[in-house]
């Protein structure tokens, strides 16, 4: 049997055909599948050095946050090499896409007040220029 569903996925409905899951394990893979949690840095960052402090086991850890061992290792790693390039000097970071959106808006706000100030500058040169005219008598 075919089930429509609607997903709402980046402010966008979509409609999916699907043949309806088996049994209760499908279901709960299905479920998992379309609620993937996402992590931010923070939480990683605490995940991680809570495995690194060595209270408990990596194991205890991954159960207790729902994540599986091997993207703790992902992480873990991730971690430890950004620690090195920042300890080499290498205090390049990559910039997030609000970052960047953010800069590059203050940076077309910027160019249009330089717009508009060359502009209120010719204006005022030019009216300088027709009173300086106007006063010799020319």
């Amino acid at each position: 049997m075919l089930l429509n569903k609607v997903i709402l996925k980046n402010h966008k409905l979509l409609t999916m055909k699907e043949k309806e899951p088996k049994n209760a394990e499908a279901v709960i893979k299905d479920i998992r599948r379309r609620t993937k949690r996402k992590f931010s840095s923070e939480e990683k960052i605490r995940i991680v050095i809570s495995g690194l402090r060595g209270d408990e086991s990596i194991n205890t850890i991954c159960r207790k946050e729902g994540i599986a061992p091997a993207l703790y290792y992902r992480w873990s790693k991730d971690f430890i090499e950004a620690g090195k390039r920042r300890l080499n000097g290498d205090t390049l970071r990559e910039a997030n896409t609000d970052e960047v959106n953010q800069i590059r808006n203050e940076n077309a706000e910027l160019k249009n007040l330089v717009a508009e100030l060359m502009l209120k500058n010719r204006t005022l040169k030019k009216s300088m220029n027709g009173l300086e005219s106007n006063s010799t008598g020319i």
